[in-house]
């Protein structure tokens, strides 16, 4: 008689034979056993692609009011991407206190200045570079090279899926392109290939590219299809168990049933009709200019509730002038005005949706951008690149709201107390999820690689 693995390990009783069909199960129900108890389960991140402006948002400095106009000289050389330092230049929007902790918010994301009493902000960030694409690797991967796998392949690979119907990682892109390196910032690098992110485009007629076969194609029907399927599966697991030494085959195993089962699943999760008109205009769907990330912010929330782990949400493409997404060179009011338009409103309903059905106690919100804006003008309107200091935050899943954590000096110029970088928020998001970030690690061309490179420390001071 031929006893497959499960019941191999079965009948070899206690001591190890129990310990490896724990594991062996644990493995095959989707699902990996976190280092500790979590707070969270699930993830969501908003970038913001092109350089998010702190000190027009969420880092009030009166500094800039009282020298506004006034030569900027902080002591030192002032490195920049691609200006000389000019003037010291307020922001173009007014600042006003928010919520019961009373936190100064600009008047370009008023409705996110509603949400203050739950976020926690990060204002020591600093960056390590101040390019776009090489910053947007790092926050998204970690490492300011592509080719390493995504935080949300990390923890993908860490804890598995919490559903077998729906894709564990899924990224939803600016309807308008891709942010700096494209799909290389959600990719599974050399962890499995099934924890890359699956990508899906709300709106479009096709959202999830081949998920049905082409109308023209009449001899494709139910039965077919599930035939079709079968004999694959058949044909696949064969192959498989001849090269076991091979986990790509299983990876694109995996995939290839996903991808059926997304036909009947997918279409359900995607539909927005059943959701309530109030709904609806809590996230701005039907409105100019918060339809695209609108939608896209409440496809996320339908998501995370069926059980995928990770969804990640660019604002912002990379695509050439006149520019669409943060990155405000010639004219900050204009450009940040018109992103804040669409970002502001669909971010706050998110949290205020998964506050009100009960999700935001074990999802965290991770708003990001690469790197900051500098505080003195570029031209007469714009502002360059600022790695220095900048601000990040987060929400939900076992983060304190109402507080700030770090500082920037008078000018939000450079982090002066508190430095952050991003493998400390994202020790801290791991932590959260119940995974040691130093414990999660695959050894890759002789070295044992993790999300957080040789660094992180779990930032407590925001930690509930």
């Amino acid at each position: 008689m031929t006893l497959s693995r499960r019941e191999l390990l079965a009948h070899s009783g206690g001591g190890l034979g129990a310990i490896a069909l724990a594991e062996l199960l644990q493995r095959e129900d989707g699902a990996r056993r976190p280092h500790h108890r979590p707070t969270a389960r699930r993830v969501v991140q908003l970038f913001m692609s092109g350089a998010a402006s702190q000190c027009d948002t969420f880092d009030f400095k009166p500094a800039l009011l009282r020298h506004n106009g006034e030569k900027f000289d902080p002591g030192g050389k002032v490195e920049l991407f691609q200006s000389d330092p000019g003037q010291v230049m307020q922001s173009p929007w007014q600042w006003r206190p928010r919520g019961a902790c009373g936190k100064q918010v600009s008047d370009l994301v008023p409705h996110l200045g509603g949400c203050v009493d739950d976020i926690a902000f990060l204002h020591g960030m600093v960056s390590d570079t101040n390019v776009h694409g090489p910053g947007t690797f790092l926050q998204a991967t970690g490492f300011v090279r592509p080719g390493f796998p995504s935080m949300g392949a990390w923890i993908s690979y860490g804890l598995g899926s919490l559903t077998d119907d729906l894709p564990s990682f899924v990224v939803l892109p600016d309807a308008r392109g891709f942010a700096p390196g494209g799909p290389r910032n959600w990719s599974a690098g050399f962890l499995p290939t099934q924890h890359q992110a699956t990508m899906i485009r709300p709106g479009r007629e096709e959202p999830i590219f081949d998920l049905f076969p082409p109308a023209d194609v009449a001899f494709v029907d139910d039965a077919s299809e599930r035939g079709t399927r079968d004999a694959l599966r058949a044909l696949n697991r064969a192959h498989a168990e001849a090269r076991r030494a091979d986990p790509r085959l299983e990876a694109r195993i995996q995939s290839y049933e996903l991808a059926a089962r997304l036909q009947t699943t997918a279409p359900e999760a995607l539909d927005l009709t059943n959701e309530t008109a109030e709904t609806r205009a809590l996230y701005g769907v039907d409105d100019e200019p918060t339809a695209d990330m609108g939608r896209r912010c409440l496809v996320a929330r339908r998501l995370l509730e069926r059980g995928v782990r990770f969804v990640q949400i660019w604002s912002g493409a990379d695509n050439g002038f006149p520019r669409r997404n943060w990155d405000s060179h010639e004219d900050i009011a204009k450009d940040h005005g018109t992103m804040a338009r669409e970002m502001d409103r669909p971010t706050a309903a998110l949290l205020i949706d998964l506050k009100r059905r009960g999700l935001l106690d074990d999802t965290i919100v991770y708003w990001t951008t690469e790197f900051g804006r500098m505080p003195c003008s570029q031209g007469s309107k714009g502002r360059d690149h600022n790695p220095f200091g900048f601000t990040n935050w987060l929400a939900g899943g076992g983060i304190r709201g109402g507080v700030s954590h770090g500082a920037t000096d008078e000018w939000s110029y450079k982090a002066v107390d508190g430095i952050t970088r991003c493998y400390d928020v994202h020790a801290t998001i791991l932590h959260l999820l119940g995974i040691d970030h130093e414990r999660l690690t695959v050894r890759h061309n002789g070295i044992d690689r993790r999300l957080t490179d040789v660094a992180g420390q779990v930032i407590e001071a925001v930690v509930a």
